[in-house]
């Protein structure tokens, strides 16, 4: 039987392209120990309010200012209360959409949990809303746990072969960059999401598709499995 293999970074309350690869794949890698990428999706991202869509973002220092520290290594700008404000901003822009309360009682805690680094937040954070989307049969790794090295496609190709997988999903972007021949010598087949997925209900005017999951869930509730699929 084929072993589906998705390898990413974790990101903050992605949007729901995310959570279709979560939804295909058999075992989900937090690529944890890849450099961190300033002003990408790892600390940031967006939500629909009165006003239109606007980013929420984590305040992030990194060990002496190092460009290449690892993502995992990222820390939290403890001095800044940005838990409070991000869910004001959540609560604000969601209290009137249909299952914001159903929401709100798994997400807040979220928000008053303390954690040091940016993985430790939003990885858990990731994972409780793939729970809330009934994403329950896909198993979690965390890249940093597993010993293997390599680099870029070499790297992604031991990954798959470590967890066994014979199958390698990956966002559409990565046919400019991927080593499709390092996967071919391994037996690994790779497959490239296409994301083209149909509008949903959304409060705040016109609808906005690469908005983060928290709206999806607030608008659809158990319906939001639904949206992952195109």
């Amino acid at each position: 039987m084929s072993r589906t293999c998705v390898i990413l970074q974790p990101s903050y309350v992605p949007w729901r392209g995310v959570f279709d690869q979560i939804r295909r794949a058999d075992v989900f890698v937090h690529y944890d120990d890849v450099q961190y990428d300033k002003n990408g999706w790892r600390n940031r991202n967006r939500i629909k309010g009165a006003n239109g869509s606007f980013w929420i973002t984590i305040p992030v220092t990194l060990p002496d200012g190092n460009c290449d520290t690892a993502l995992l290594d990222a820390r939290i700008d403890a001095k800044q209360k940005w838990r409070e404000k991000h869910w004001a901003a959540i609560r604000g822009s969601y209290r009137r959409a249909p299952f914001f309360d159903a929401l709100a009682e798994w997400l807040r805690p979220h928000y008053e949990r303390e954690t040091e680094t940016l993985a430790e937040f939003t990885i858990p954070l990731q994972e409780a809303c793939a729970t809330a989307l009934g994403l329950s049969d896909t198993e979690f790794v965390r890249s940093s746990t597993l010993g293997v090295a390599g680099e870029r496609t070499e790297r992604l190709v031991e990954i798959c072969r470590h967890l066994r997988a014979d199958h390698y999903l990956s966002g559409p972007s990565a046919r400019d960059y991927l080593d499709r021949d390092a996967f071919d010598r391994a037996g690994i087949t790779v497959e490239f999401v296409e994301y083209d997925y149909g509008p949903y209900t959304q409060l705040h005017g016109a609808f906005d598709p690469r908005v983060s999951i928290v709206d999806t869930l607030a608008m659809l509730g158990p319906r939001a499995i639904d949206a992952l699929t195109p």
